[in-house]
């Protein structure tokens, strides 16, 4: 199958495009490359890739693909540095016009990474695809809102997987420290504490980036009746943890570390997921990784690659923090756009 990845070279993107390989599809990658200097360990993107804006794309450029996997988007802003009209411009109308150009490209299969942060503020009872959604940052209310559009596009002809993420964690070519386990490592490496900033009573579901790839890989191959037009929480129902919970996992495996919580400030995000439909579609995809073993291969990589308390602070592996630095330098300007940007035609691409 010829599959076009947005967002290749991006965290959950860079190790996708590998298992996407390993199962012998011919894959081609999209990405603006915001992150183009922010590698962990050696980035190996040796796949025919044209460097765009998803905001971009046109139906000619989508013309000789099969399925098409849609993961580029602007990353959640905790600290609310971006303006957030960029999320509906970004997540919600570059997401669905992007999926109106599969449409009009005889492009049958389109993933669509969504999140899990659509259930909002919830109990300690898990959600699941018919639970109430209560998204409350303008990321999560752009890819809710983004999900009900395709939905409405979908006909005998084009049929969108929607897929809500649990909140990923584990190593990357492109490494992140601004989701909670990998911080909470980061931090419990570089600087030997992790430092909570709320008390730590939210609940979220934890999935490891290599699952996650497998998963939306088993879903690209799966037969149509089993997953088009349906909406999944890419999520293990036994890995739902309080993030304090987190944090005292994070001490028990890495050796000399203590923990501090911030008490009298709740998190307003607080989410336990059901994965259980998606494994009741996909009955033969097994999951690899657990929480403490994902904190090991993390402790090994950030050791070995030497991670001081400078670069965990850093803008290196923060996401929005980067952005905000690149608007600084005028490399961005205000609507996320290079100053001198280019687009590569398909056909001439790397």
């Amino acid at each position: 199958m010829r599959v076009l990845v947005t967002g290749h070279r991006g965290y959950i993107g860079s190790v996708l495009v590998s298992v996407l390989q390993h199962a012998r599809h011919e894959v081609v990658g999209l990405d603006c490359d915001w992150y183009g200097d922010c590698d962990f360990g050696r980035m190996r993107d040796s796949i025919p890739s044209f460097e765009m804006d998803v905001r971009d794309v046109e139906f000619t450029d989508l013309l000789s693909f099969d399925a098409v996997i849609h993961l580029a988007a602007l990353p959640q802003d905790s600290a609310s540095q971006l303006d957030p009209s960029l999320y509906e411009e970004i997540n919600f109308e570059a997401s669905v016009r992007l999926a109106e150009c599969c449409k009009q490209a005889n492009v049958s299969r389109f993933l669509f990474a969504s999140t899990c942060a659509v259930y909002g503020n919830g109990s300690g009872e898990p959600q699941n695809e018919t639970s109430s959604t209560a998204p409350i940052t303008p990321s999560a209310v752009a890819k809710l809102r983004c999900e009900q559009e395709l939905l409405r596009l979908a006909d005998e002809h084009f049929a969108p997987v929607l897929l809500r993420n649990a909140t990923v964690y584990g190593v990357s070519p492109r490494l992140r420290l601004d989701t909670v386990v990998n911080e909470f490592v980061g931090s419990a490496v570089a600087n030997g504490r992790v430092a909570m900033r709320t008390e730590g009573r939210a609940w979220r579901p934890l999935m490891h980036v290599e699952d996650v790839a497998r998963a939306y890989a088993a879903i690209l191959a799966a037969a149509d009746e089993a997953v088009c037009g349906q909406v999944f929480n890419v999520a293990i129902t036994e890995e739902n943890y309080r993030v304090i919970d987190i944090a005292d996992c994070v001490t028990e495996f890495v050796p000399d570390c203590t923990r501090s919580i911030r008490t009298g400030i709740p998190d307003q995000r607080s989410y336990c997921v059901d994965g259980s439909k998606l494994r009741r579609a996909l009955p033969h995809l097994t999951w690899r990784w657990t929480l403490p073993q994902g904190i090991r291969q993390l402790r090994a990589a950030m050791l070995g690659a030497g991670l001081t308390t400078g670069e965990w602070r850093s803008d290196r592996y923060r996401r929005v923090m980067r952005l905000s630095t690149m608007m600084e330098r005028g490399e961005l300007d205000t609507t996320l756009r290079r100053h001198e940007s280019v687009h590569y035609d398909l056909q001439r691409s790397r």
